[in-house]
């Protein structure tokens, strides 16, 4: 990410609660449970390690041990990482023999990959 200068952004001076705002927000909020949910699954983005194996596997399907070598990581601590994707659906496979091929469960990961590069080369 580029070092842009931070600043202080201007923090509110008022003691009014717009009232008018806060409703129209109440009656569109998600529930408390699928906020959480939605922490969750971002959570799963922090890992460097997973951004890469979505990366390795964005546009075409690959093998444990071609990502291990592409990576140059272990078969093992790619497997690992590939669990946790595959629990939270990010994920898909296929069987080929004695080969399992991983690609991204749908479009919806690989747009969610594009906008946040988007955002942060801007």
């Amino acid at each position: 990410m580029e070092n842009k200068k931070k600043q202080i952004p201007p923090s509110c001076e008022c003691d009014e609660v717009h009232i008018d705002a806060v409703a129209r927000k109440k009656k569109i909020m998600p529930s408390e449970s699928l906020i959480y949910d939605l922490a969750d699954f971002f959570k799963i983005f922090g890992d460097s390690t997973r951004m890469s194996i979505l990366f390795a596997i964005s546009g075409e399907q690959m093998c444990v041990c071609d990502i291990a070598e592409l990576l140059g990581m272990t078969k093992s601590a790619v497997s690992h990482q590939l669990k946790i994707l595959r629990q939270s659906d990010l994920i898909t496979y296929r069987k080929s023999g004695k080969n399992v091929f991983y690609s991204l469960a749908d479009d919806h990961v690989n747009d969610i990959i594009k906008k946040a590069l988007e955002h942060i080369k801007e």
